[in-house]
């Protein structure tokens, strides 16, 4: 059992199938994905290429998680996508702009400013950002 999602990035350069993805096992309502997207832009991610992109977004997440556990990456089509939780979120320029594999009720279990608050402060340490 899990709150599993796939975040997938979409590109009109990428096949879907081949697409850079990040598996989470935890956290993965969109409440949470949403805040982690907001995160990394205050952490100034390149959303314009995805293989960077991929690797800065998953370091974020990670770090956020602590452990290492729970969090994985691979192409779209090695994943599980149609996990019977939050299935698959596509993004681009940091944005969800479709979503795959999900027909249940959105979560809302987080306080949105407080948790991109969290992350970036469980980030700001491994990212170029002036201190607040």
């Amino acid at each position: 059992m899990g709150n599993r999602a796939v975040i997938a990035f979409k590109s009109e350069h990428i096949a879907k199938e081949d697409s850079p993805a990040i598996y989470l096992h935890w956290n993965g309502g969109r409440d949470s994905v949403e805040a982690y997207l907001a995160a990394a832009k205050i952490l100034g991610i390149r959303w314009n290429d995805p293989t960077y992109c991929i690797a800065r977004l998953t370091q974020i997440i990670g770090n956020s998680f602590g452990g290492y556990l729970s969090l994985g990456v691979g192409c779209f089509k090695n994943l599980d996508t149609n996990n019977y939780d939050n299935g698959v979120y596509w993004i681009a320029d940091g944005e969800i702009v479709e979503r795959e594999f999900f027909e249940g009720k959105e979560q809302n279990q987080h306080n949105y400013d407080e948790f991109v608050a969290e992350i970036v402060k469980d980030n700001k340490k491994h990212f170029c950002i002036d201190e607040e």
